[in-house]
């Protein structure tokens, strides 16, 4: 089965008619992206991007075989251009199957939001499935059936070999279809309705690898079932970044697109401090709602757990302060006989070692506190050496290391 993008974008496009913003002022050339529409086997097209017979000519195709044209998602605006010759657009109803004469078998998937997906088998027997912007099947976890859709809840027989959807507005769609069986370790996930909220080119491939994900420019042709390079996820990230750097919205989100996530906070509650209380509210309602919350500084167990879903840890530098005050840091008869050095070294090193062995995907956090000014205490002094040398011993166990500073991200390895 071979599929072509006629177009990549969100609805209006990329860049958007008349809009001033640094993304779409940078998306030119193979970055800009009209319309998402696929071309199914030049015999089935879903939905429409603007000139759709002159993107179809680009990409060295033509239209004249189209036999069905279906649409996805409600539209905005002027009516669409349907070129002479194509049947007229049509939405399928929830749960309706189509076989058409060339042998392509076509499923409505009920959505969580407006519009209907589509699942595809080929002749070939292989499969995919293509989902309109902001939108996941409905009936999977944490996604139930919208008011008034039919049907039982979505249940793929097996992985698909494609799925073409959303990626970066819903990545929790991406999560629960993983879940679900829907995607699997060889499915090819193309990131479509490409809109400007990302900056294209670098930072676009960036963001979609980590979840797993890739985009291609408009006119590609892919064969369903041949691409097999998925991105290569890195099992352990450590993210730096200075206070209010974006260092923790940049982890959340490099694992948002996977299921079953286990949140470690290490900085647990403090009883009568209302303002922290707020900061953790604030953490709580970005994170999905299938996400999982431990509280706990008992980081060995989790990182050396056997067969686990991914780990976000949140943050290195206060499991650093529970260590030191567990290590008695501060007392000052432990620190000139040197019992606290010993025993934070022992402890980190035990929090290191972890990090070796971890056959989960990780995700932590620390701050970056050696750039700044030199803290006036001795405590002070003490607490940034300590992190410094925390944070350079877990990088080193670390396929992909990032530095988040002004909100953007800088790979630092991998």
């Amino acid at each position: 089965m071979e599929l072509t993008l006629l177009g990549t974008g969100a609805p209006a496009g990329l860049p958007r008619p008349g809009c001033p913003c640094a993304a779409c002022a940078t998306a030119v050339g193979a970055d800009a992206r009209a319309a998402t529409a696929l071309l199914v086997d030049d015999v089935l097209l879903l939905d429409l991007t603007p000139g759709p017979a002159l993107a179809a000519a680009r990409a060295g195709r033509t239209l004249h075989g189209v036999r069905q044209l279906l649409l996805s998602h409600p539209h905005d605006g002027p009516a669409q251009e349907v070129p002479p010759g194509l049947p007229a657009p049509v939405r399928v109803a929830d749960g309706r199957r189509l076989t058409l004469i060339s042998g392509h078998r076509v499923r409505a998937v009920a959505l969580d939001a407006p519009g209907t997906g589509y699942e595809i088998g080929g002749p070939d027997g292989e499969r995919l499935l293509y989902l309109p912007p902001g939108a996941g099947p409905a009936g999977l976890p944490g996604s139930p059936l919208r008011e008034g859709a039919p049907g039982a809840p979505y249940a793929p027989a097996a992985p698909y070999s494609l799925v073409l959807l959303d990626v970066l507005g819903r990545p929790d769609a991406l999560a629960r279809l993983r879940a679900a069986g829907a995607v699997g370790p060889t499915t090819d996930v193309l990131a479509v309705h490409i809109d400007h909220g990302v900056p294209p080119g670098p930072e676009l491939r960036r963001r979609l690898a980590a979840a797993g994900a890739r985009t291609v420019p408009d006119g590609t042709t892919a064969v369903v079932g041949d691409y097999r390079a998925v991105p290569d996820l890195p099992r352990r990230t450590l993210v730096l970044g200075g206070a209010r750097s974006g260092k923790s919205a940049e982890a959340e989100r490099r694992l948002a697109a996977f299921p079953g996530v286990l949140y470690v906070a290490t900085g647990g509650t403090r009883d009568g401090d209302a303002e922290w209380a707020d900061r953790v509210a604030a953490h709580r309602s970005r994170r999905p709602a299938s996400w999982r919350t431990a509280e706990t500084c008992d980081l060995v167990p989790l990182l050396t757990a056997p067969d686990a879903p991914p780990l976000l840890i949140d943050c290195l530098s206060l499991w650093l302060t529970d260590a030191m005050d567990s290590a008695g840091c501060w007392d000052e008869d432990r620190r000139r006989s040197g019992e606290a050095a010993r025993a934070l070294a022992g402890r980190t090193a035990e929090l290191v070692a972890a990090f070796r062995a971890a056959t989960r995907t990780v995700v932590a956090v620390s701050n970056e506190v050696g750039s700044g000014v030199v803290p006036a205490t001795a405590a002070g002094r003490l607490f940034r050496d300590e992190l410094g040398r925390l944070n350079a011993a877990v990088a080193a166990e670390c396929e992909h290391v990032l530095l988040v500073t002004a909100g953007t991200a800088l790979p630092l390895r991998g």
